[in-house]
């Protein structure tokens, strides 16, 4: 059972404007570590807060990866990537 993943526009501009290591290095954490697990949320962390539906947050080096994941469709959505002090920000 392999999860799809989709990058939301905002998050593939972010990882656009990211150096080119860095954005090998998040995009291949998504591939070939998440995508193919059964439960995603083995590696991560919900974000806590007032959200109805719970986010989860990956880490990689300094960087986060903010995504929604729908189970019914195996469907692992990036909603923002970034340097950990900036992606919190309006979220």
């Amino acid at each position: 059972m392999a999860w799809r993943i989709e990058l939301d526009p905002r998050a593939a501009r972010e990882v656009q404007r990211l150096d080119p290591k860095e954005a090998r290095r998040i995009t291949r954490f998504l591939s070939e570590r998440l995508a193919p697990l059964k439960n995603p949320r083995s590696l991560g962390e919900a974000l806590k807060g007032q959200r109805t539906t719970p986010l989860w947050r990956y880490r990689v080096g300094d960087y986060r990866i903010i995504c929604h994941i729908e189970d019914e469709t195996l469907l692992i959505l990036a909603l923002r990537i970034g340097h950990r002090r900036e992606v919190y920000r309006d979220i």
